[in-house]
């Protein structure tokens, strides 16, 4: 998986905005489209349209803003984000789920902001943070939680559990409403215990 990042070289801007969601990699993604774009089409398609020289500029042009902002983005390449070992984040977990469980929402809070500042991309955490924001009365930044969570890669084996957050956010806030299906509490709950070990 590592190697396949680098194919993100090919394009300009594209490390940026895939691997970081880099508004500032989009503009220049769009930016090589086009020149690219201009270039081919006066080459290939409308060869008459613009004299020789425009041409062999755009070409030029297309070819610099590729070198080196390829060159630039394999120098200031964005490293993985690494995740830390569970020896140091689990027991985090642990810690906010307890608290949680024992209805201590500041140092549930405290605990899972703390483990995603180690661990960003923790699903699980984030889930809880949310649903710990839901139940205070903090809807707006659940619902953004919640957003951030399923815009994200570790969002993914959470859908069932997200929906079920958001239904409950919709009917007033309950903790348990009848909206919220068994498949999707039963889904949730083997997906927790498949990456996370029992405390």
């Amino acid at each position: 998986m590592t190697s396949l990042r680098y194919l993100t070289l090919v394009w300009p801007g594209l490390p940026w905005l895939w691997l970081r969601g880099s508004f500032a990699g989009l503009v220049l993604a769009l930016a090589f489209a086009v020149s690219l774009d201009v270039a081919v089409a006066t080459t290939f398609i409308w060869p008459g349209l613009v004299e020789l020289p425009f041409t062999i500029a755009v070409w030029a042009a297309t070819g610099v803003v590729w070198l080196v902002s390829t060159l630039s983005a394999a120098a200031a390449f964005p490293p993985s984000l690494a995740r830390p070992p569970a020896a140091e984040i689990d027991p985090l977990f642990v810690k906010a789920r307890d608290a949680y469980l024992a209805r201590d929402w500041l140092v549930a809070e405290t605990r899972l902001r703390e483990l995603l500042e180690l661990a960003p991309t923790d699903g699980e955490a984030q889930l809880l943070l949310a649903t710990l924001l839901r139940r205070v009365g903090r809807l707006d930044e659940a619902r953004t939680a919640l957003d951030r969570l399923s815009a994200s890669d570790s969002g993914r084996r959470w859908r069932a559990a997200i929906g079920a957050e958001r239904n409950r956010m919709e009917n007033g806030g309950g903790d348990e409403p009848a909206t919220v299906p068994l498949a999707a509490r039963a889904e949730a709950q083997a997906a927790a215990s498949d990456g996370r070990a029992a405390a």
